[in-house]
């Protein structure tokens, strides 16, 4: 199969599809790799450690497009990716569509078979491709909160760790998942006063067992979510529901009772934002203030860290990708349903329920695209 990897596009997007070692994954059984001239360079990845790699350079994204049985990014395809695509080509990337329905209906029109990272499920449960980026978007929160909550940057001019003889701040985090526990872990490390909620009164116990005191856990529902957030000097949203759009859990009403100069960060943002508030931003323009509270809702955040995210990320894709290639796309669906998991798109039709039913498409089950 030629596989291709074009130069992410998307604003301050400097991640990769494909990394060397991982292009040698695919050569080495003997596959095709067209990687786009600097396509890694920002990150140190030279062209010459992928013609290494036995990748060949190629100029232009519209090459690769058209050369490509398969195509392997990062983030969904923007306007002019989407137009490049051709019927039956595999897309293999971060598609995000419940809150998308231009990208939506795009990738319908293509015709093309599009696999979506953050859908695919792993045999011991979880996301697994979703997971490495979750795990870097909940570490980077704290950081951004923390840089957020300094006069110079809009906020109230705090130190989330307190001074002796002062308090430490208060950071609320919603959802104790794989964002929310890694938010937790730096939030912590800060020596700042957290709050985890959730709605898994078991997820609550394992972290209370493994972190006991230094932590508060509450059960999530409207009640503890406003009476936690209007006490919040930063609060972190990192709920999701599988490829559906996430739940408003934070109200506009919250947010404008809110301490002037709070942060809000809103790691869901990709599938819409946990907060009523919310809408994307970019690491060139992160923020916006509502109601006097700083809204933090990149919706790329680990591409800000772009050569660790683009390592992580492709320790969890290559598996997929190598199956992908050697088997086509129906046969390695076949015989794992983990990956079929993650058809969203298929020759035209929506088959993922929760897209389809967000955005009001048809829904054509995964399963009879494969029969």
């Amino acid at each position: 199969m030629i596989v291709g990897v074009p130069k992410e596009i998307k604003n301050h997007e400097y991640r990769v599809g494909l990394t060397p070692p991982s292009v040698r994954e695919l050569t080495l059984r003997g596959h095709q790799v067209l990687v786009q001239k600097d396509a890694g360079s920002a990150i140190g990845l030279s062209d010459d450690q992928y013609v290494a790699a036995g990748a060949s350079i190629v100029e232009t994204a519209k090459e690769i497009f058209a050369r490509s049985a398969m195509i392997v990014k990062v983030k969904e395809p923007q306007p002019g990716e989407c137009a490049m695509l051709s019927e039956g080509q595999i897309l293999y990337t971060y598609l995000h569509l419940a809150p998308d329905p231009e990208q939506t209906a795009a990738l319908v029109k293509s015709g093309a078979v599009c696999i979506a990272y953050e859908t695919i499920t792993g045999a011991g449960g979880g996301l697994p491709l979703l997971a490495p980026m979750s795990e870097v978007a909940g570490r980077m929160a704290i950081q951004a909160g923390a840089a957020h909550l300094e006069k110079s940057k809009g906020g109230m001019g705090l130190l989330l760790g307190g001074v002796p003889g002062v308090a430490q701040g208060h950071v609320v985090i919603i959802g104790a998942g794989v964002v929310g526990t890694n938010a937790m872990q730096m939030a912590v490390g800060t020596g700042a006063r957290v709050t985890v909620l959730d709605k898994s009164i078991e997820r609550l116990r394992q972290l209370d067992l493994v972190y006991g005191n230094r932590i508060s856990t509450l059960y999530s529902n409207a009640h503890a979510i406003e009476e936690s957030v209007l006490s919040a000097d930063l609060v972190v949203g990192g709920v999701l529901v599988p490829g559906a759009a996430a739940p408003k859990l934070v109200t506009r009403a919250m947010i404008s009772r809110m301490k002037p100069g709070a942060v809000v960060v809103d790691v869901a943002i990709d599938q819409g934002g946990c907060f009523e508030t919310s809408h994307a931003t970019t690491h060139a323009d992160p923020t916006y203030v509502v109601d006097g509270v700083v809204h933090y809702c990149v919706a790329n955040m680990p591409g800000a860290v772009a050569r660790t995210s683009t390592f992580a990320l492709n320790n969890a894709t290559i598996g997929h990708a190598v199956a992908l290639a050697e088997k086509g796309w129906r046969q390695a669906m076949r015989d794992d349903p983990h990956l079929k998991n993650g058809l969203n798109v298929c020759l035209g039709k929506v088959t993922y329920g929760a897209v389809a039913g967000a955005l009001g498409f048809d829904h054509v089950p995964a399963d009879k695209m494969l029969a």
